[in-house]
């Protein structure tokens, strides 16, 4: 009795599936590993940030899509001119140069604005900067060699034009 129910459920399934021989349309592939930005953004919306006594005019990456093209593509950059992108909670963060042409420096910059690392960055590496700190909440990317220039280092606050950095993104 046990062999009828079972030959009864295979030809079951059988028929259900329509069997052994192939469908009528192929299977599509799956997209191949993640997609990634293909052109630059356009200018994202600014703000005037003060790093110690320097002026920055800041593009904000809010949204997923705006961090992951950041400044890729883009083949200009003012001297006083940068891109912060905030996050919801500190992390290690991580970045890198695919499809960026621009040579970059980045600042790791705590919750409370104050400047963890500074690293420069090399067009078109692919690999990872690591933060040695799990506490960046902030990351501002300049041209290369700005904050040098500059006199900034470890240690100088980052605010806005609005007030503090936490305060000002984490309402958004």
């Amino acid at each position: 009795m046990k062999r009828f129910y079972i030959l009864i459920c295979i030809a079951g399934c059988a028929w259900f599936s329509g069997g052994c021989k192939p469908s009528a349309k192929p299977e599509t592939a799956p997209p191949a590993g993640p997609q990634f930005p293909t052109e630059a953004q356009p200018k994202l919306q600014t703000i005037k940030l003060w790093i110690g006594a320097q002026e920055v005019i800041a593009e904000m990456a809010l949204s997923p899509l705006q961090e992951q093209t950041g400044m890729m593509f883009r083949t200009n950059m003012a001297e006083n001119e940068g891109m912060i992108f905030p996050f919801l909670r500190p992390i290690r963060a991580s970045f890198w140069m695919k499809n960026t042409i621009l040579p970059l420096s980045a600042a790791y910059i705590a919750p409370d604005g104050a400047i963890l690392e500074i690293h420069d960055l090399q067009p078109q590496n692919t690999n990872a900067v690591v933060a040695a700190s799990d506490n960046v909440e902030f990351v501002l990317e300049t041209r290369r060699g700005w904050f040098e220039r500059n006199h900034i280092g470890v240690g100088t606050i980052v605010t806005t034009e609005r007030g503090p950095l936490r305060k000002v993104f984490m309402v958004q």
